[in-house]
Parts: C-alpha cells; structure tokens; sequence
C-alpha cells in the first residue's frame, strides 16, 4: 500500500496558504507526490519552497487560474506529463467577497461562479473518467459549512458551494464502480486569512471591533475556538487514502460542532 501511495500524484488548488497549503503538506508527508496549484506565483513558489523543507518531498508549484476556461486543461497537460497521471485533486480555491445576496452585482456572482462552480467542474470532468480508467481516483470539494447554515453576509459562498455540493453529488455517480469517490469537506470557521476577511467587513458594516467579533464567533462554537487549517486537512487526507474507498457522494462537516442541523 505505501508503494502505490508513493506512486500517486495529488493536485491542491490554493495550496500557498490557509486550508489548501495545510492539504498539501498532509498529502506530502503521506507519500504523495503534490503540486500545488494558485493564481499568484510568489507565494505560491514560497510555499512550494517551504513544504518541501518541511516534508522533504519535491512539491511542485504550478500557477494557475482555475477560472479561466483554458486553465483546467492546462494544468492537467502540465501534470500528466511531469507525472503521468493525475490521482488525487483537492479542489479548494479562497472563497469571494463577503456581502449579502441583495448587495452582489452580475460582476460578482459570474466571477464567483467561474472561480466555485464552473472552474472546478471543468477539472472534474477531465480527470475522473482518466482515474476509472486506472481503477483509482479521489476528487475533494472543499465547500463551507456555510451550506448548511447560511451565513447571510457570505451569499455568493452560500448559493456557490451549495451547487457544488448539489454537483459532487451527482459526480459520485459517475465513476464510484470505477474506484474514483466524490466528496465534499465544509469546514466551519478556521483560522485563515479568509476568516480574518470576513470579521474584518463584519466589523466595518456592524460598527464593531474585529476583537469583539472574533470572541463572539469563537463562542458560537461549542469547541469553543475556531478550527486550524490541519484539522482540515487530516480530513482530506483521510478521504484520499486507501482506507476511505467506501465513503463516496458525502459531505463532512468540520467545524468544532457549531452546525446545528441534524
């Protein structure tokens, strides 16, 4: 089992900071080869630079818009050629702009469409009918436990990634005899600059201190604390490996218990 995890390639989307960076080093230390993948090169090289510091295995980076139409081809070219095949993809991109449903403009809801929903579909739809031809494959949406709970502040992340959820459901139809799972990750709040951004308009629009907002947002947890970007990440490891080849078409919630659904 650990050769053929050794021999397997994992494509991490936002993987220079935050949730995705955490994934990257989670799949690095479990013998993956990774790339990571971002829009911006220097923090992406950076990162790179550091993960293979700290894991010792050669991670890769790879700029990339995964909004742009041409960009899902591109980067799955760019990988099976360095690797020969395309085994794991963490499709995590940083969520758009806070503002409530009323205040989104057409601008705003197609980028956010491109960037949550279309982009990762189209690499979805490239790689997963490669992985049931070689018997192995895991395709992981991070969403937001937002699609569960809405958050009125955050509604295009809300309408977004509860369609992405509504996809990955189907997409775990596809290819699941083949050995390839669909799943989805909604992490709650978590320590990243995203988080940080969302108090920081919350404080501009509500008059309050970010201090304040952040007490209050850790004490609507029963954890009480927002999550680390590795507890987020243990859980995509997890749903990459061997051992989760029967969990396909669901979505686990990571978010110290603060969704109340059933």
């Amino acid at each position: 089992m650990e050769a053929a995890i050794s021999k397997r390639t994992a494509l991490v989307g936002g993987g220079s900071s935050g949730i995705g960076y955490a994934a990257a080093e989670h799949l690095a230390r479990s013998g993956h080869r990774v790339v990571i993948t971002g829009r911006r090169a220097d923090p992406l090289e950076s990162a790179a630079t550091a993960l293979r510091e700290s894991t010792g295995s050669d991670v890769e980076a790879l700029v990339n818009d995964v909004s742009d139409p041409d960009g899902a081809a591109a980067a799955v070219k760019w990988v099976e050629e360095r690797h020969g095949a395309l085994d794991v993809l963490v499709l995590n991109a940083g969520g758009p702009p806070p503002g409530r449903i009323l205040d989104v403009g057409d601008d705003q809801w197609q980028q956010a469409y491109e960037l949550l929903l279309l982009g990762p579909l189209r690499l979805a739809r490239l790689v997963m009918p490669r992985m049931a031809a070689r018997g192995f494959g895991r395709v992981l949406f991070v969403t937001s436990s937002a699609v569960r709970q809405p958050q009125p502040d955050l509604a295009t992340s809300v309408v977004l990634r509860s369609a992405v959820t509504a996809a990955a459901k189907l997409l775990a139809r596809e290819c699941a005899a083949e050995g390839v799972t669909v799943n989805c990750v909604a992490p709650g709040a978590t320590a990243t600059a995203r988080r940080e951004q969302i108090l920081e308009n919350r404080a501009r629009t509500e008059g309050k201190s970010y201090a304040e907002l952040d007490a209050a947002d850790a004490a609507a947890v029963p954890a009480g604390r927002a999550g680390r970007p590795e507890e987020i990440a243990a859980v995509l490891e997890f749903l990459a490996s061997e051992a989760a080849g029967y969990v396909n078409g669901t979505v686990i919630t990571v978010d110290g218990g603060r969704t109340e659904t059933i």
